[in-house]
């Protein structure tokens, strides 16, 4: 389970939470201009925009969770189990793999209006990226400074949705997300006014009560409310600094806990990492389970005019300032 957000200072920042029992192993993962995709069915794409995101590698190709492009443009997949629906290959669209569709984007598209235009051509097909991956169920945020949308391919075929709230979760469908918010409209950042009933003086007993009725448990649908009400009440400064923490303590309002969230077997989903792209600068901030210090990856420090990708591990382990 995940929860992607985007938040606007004076820069523009997007990110996710990854929500899991284990890790694939991800990297942060820079994919210069001159590093070439082979779509399946599309040829290759030779040249394109620089990207930047966390990946799984294999067979030296970036299967990518979520990433930026160069020209500010953020996409990140989230699990969407039972609703998510691929075909085979369709005459006159698209046909990109759902393991394809994030470097799809990325590749050739600067704003959202653009990867808008490919996503209306495009088929999603079933296809895997081999015989041990799986094809994972997923659905889309693509977001700018400017607007986000959301991408489901359902058995109905692709659907896109303007996302006003630029929060995504996983299920359900992103048109219930959207119309559940409706039932938490009386909460407020403010304090309450007593309209209970004539005659009975009630008075607040603290601080925060006009958010009384905030979902607190871990469901895809109680997050997408929690994250939209943290994320459109929330002020900070503009600096980098000050943006880059507030934008962390949005997402840390729906972190997973090991042992809260029992699968099993002795297996417990937890937020294995917390993501915030600067996407004018290019900067790739992270923060892992066990590594609360914030991390950062500026992609253009890298040269981006290169063929092959650049790779940084995660620092998994804590890492703790002695003050005394």
């Amino acid at each position: 389970m995940c929860t992607a957000s985007t938040y606007k200072t004076k820069d523009f920042y997007f990110g996710r939470t990854l929500d899991y029992e284990f890790s694939y192993g991800e990297e942060i993962t820079i994919t210069p201009r001159n590093y070439p995709f082979n779509f399946l069915e599309k040829g290759n794409i030779n040249v394109h925009y620089a990207i930047i995101g966390m990946a799984h590698i294999i067979e030296d190709y970036p299967l990518y969770y979520d990433a930026i492009n160069e020209k500010g443009l953020g996409m990140a997949g989230l699990n969407f189990v039972g609703n998510a629906k691929y075909k085979g290959s369709v005459k006159g669209k698209d046909n990109i793999a759902q393991f394809e569709f994030i470097p799809w984007i990325l590749c050739q598209c600067a704003t959202v209006k653009e990867a808008k235009n490919l996503v209306e051509k495009i088929n999603l097909l079933n296809t895997p990226f081999n015989d041990k991956l799986p094809v994972a169920e997923l659905h889309w945020i693509i977001s700018d400074s400017e607007t986000s949308i959301t991408v489901e391919s359902v058995k109905e075929g692709i659907k896109i949705y303007e996302n006003p709230v630029g929060v995504l979760t996983n299920n359900p469908t992103f048109d219930i997300q959207m119309f559940e918010l409706n039932n938490y409209m009386n909460l407020s950042a403010k304090s309450p006014e007593d309209r209970f009933a004539k005659g009975i003086n009630l008075k607040q007993y603290s601080r925060g009560m006009g958010a009384m009725g905030l979902p607190g448990d871990l469901s895809s649908q109680s997050r997408f409310i929690r994250v939209a009400f943290t994320k459109m009440n929330s002020i900070s400064g503009e600096g980098e600094k000050e943006s880059v923490s507030q934008f962390f303590h949005i997402l840390n309002s729906v972190d997973q806990q090991r042992g809260c969230c029992d699968l099993g077997n002795g297996k417990y989903e937890i937020t294995i990492y917390t993501s915030c792209c600067n996407t004018n600068k290019g900067i790739y901030y992270y923060t892992t389970y066990d590594n609360h210090q914030i991390t950062s990856i500026n992609m253009h420090k890298e040269n981006l005019d290169g063929e092959k990708l650049i790779r940084y591990p995660l620092i998994v382990e804590e890492q703790i300032r002695e003050q005394n």
